[in-house]
């Protein structure tokens, strides 16, 4: 009996190991119209493992701040809490500009763009009006380690950021291919060449992603393309 009920909690612990190495995911759906009008479509990691609650607290806090109007990142404030923020600055905007003022929105959508047994890559497209002469986007490219979900920094993915960088800024000028020097140049504003704010992963290579602003002017968009995974396989750390 001693026997039986020893191999049984090796199997419940070797299951429960399992799920946490592959974790899969749901989609959080929420609109909220009253006032200021919150979108949020976003997938969340399940059960409640140490992985899945460090990548939803990160996704949550991410969002939070984005809609928090205080300078100040903070770490504890809750969804709940920032819409409340976001809703009362609509209200007292209201007040003090024009009843008829155009309603503030904010969408979030996020997908699951990347998944292996040892990261997880999420897109956060976070787009947001607060009566402005347009709205401003922004994608942000969270990389999570997939065994313990800890958010992953270029220095954990990549071996050789020198070189990583070259390889990138090769790619880049493919990518503008045709345009003169001086539209490089253009590009980073006069400056050297720079790597994004965002990299990330997806089923095809490295995501390489400059956001509105990031680089050239706002005409141009967002700035995006891929590096196979084989161009990188001498500087990725994992993948």
């Amino acid at each position: 009996m001693k026997n039986v009920l020893l191999l049984s909690a090796i199997m419940v612990a070797f299951f429960s190991c399992e799920e946490e190495l592959h974790l899969t995911f749901s989609e959080v759906n929420s609109l909220i119209e009253e006032g200021a009008v919150v979108e949020i479509n976003m997938p969340i990691a399940n059960g409640e493992g140490v992985a899945s609650k460090s990548i939803n607290s990160t996704l949550d806090n991410h969002i939070a701040n984005i809609l928090n109007f205080s300078e100040d990142q903070s770490a504890s404030l809750t969804m709940d809490e920032a819409i409340a923020i976001f809703q009362k600055a609509y209200s007292d905007f209201k007040i003090e500009m024009d009843e008829n003022s155009i309603p503030w929105e904010a969408t979030f959508d996020g997908d699951l763009i990347y998944q292996s047994s040892e990261i997880i890559c999420i897109a956060v497209n976070a787009y947001t009006n607060t009566g402005g002469a347009h709205g401003n986007m922004n994608i942000t490219l969270f990389n999570f380690n997939a065994q313990s979900g800890k958010p992953l920094e270029l220095k954990d993915l990549v071996n050789d950021e020198d070189e990583f960088t070259k390889i990138v800024e090769s790619h880049f000028k493919k990518e503008i291919q045709g345009e003169d020097e001086a539209s490089m140049k253009d590009y980073f504003f006069g400056e050297g060449f720079h790597l994004p704010a965002n990299i990330g992963f997806n089923d095809d290579g490295v995501l390489i992603l400059y956001n509105v602003y990031e680089i050239a002017s706002y005409a141009n968009g967002i700035t995006e393309f891929t590096i196979p995974f084989e161009d990188l396989i001498s500087v990725l750390n994992s993948y």
